[in-house]
């Protein structure tokens, strides 16, 4: 299995519980074929230029391991839902994996 790192942007038409739910509902897809290691909620963001017309999003992080089938499937449902305006999934090599370790626990000091 690899590893792997899905960045998502919600419509801003969405409350803020929305988007939540939202994003439950991917990690619980996610739960059925794959391993979730992370989940972050980044919240409501400005954009670097307008998507649909809109200046700003709901951003939101998922790490997880996964075959490749399950990356296509997922990808699928997220092509398919009208409430996410983009996405992107990267594959994590082990330094990467290593890396973004290395941010979390730098973020659980701070918090």
């Amino acid at each position: 299995m690899n590893s792997y790192e899905t960045v998502f942007i919600l419509t801003p038409v969405l409350s803020e519980d929305q988007a939540k739910e939202a994003v439950k509902d991917y990690q619980a897809l996610l739960k059925k074929t794959c391993k979730v290691n992370h989940v972050e909620e980044w919240g409501l963001k400005k954009l670097a230029y307008p998507i649909q017309k809109k200046t700003t999003g709901f951003y939101s992080l998922m790490e997880f391991e996964a075959e490749g089938a399950a990356i296509a499937e997922f990808e699928t449902q997220l092509k398919r839902d009208e409430r996410v305006m983009r996405f992107l999934t990267v594959r994590m090599d082990k330094d990467h994996v290593a890396w973004a370790d290395k941010r979390r626990a730098k973020m659980a000091g701070k918090a």
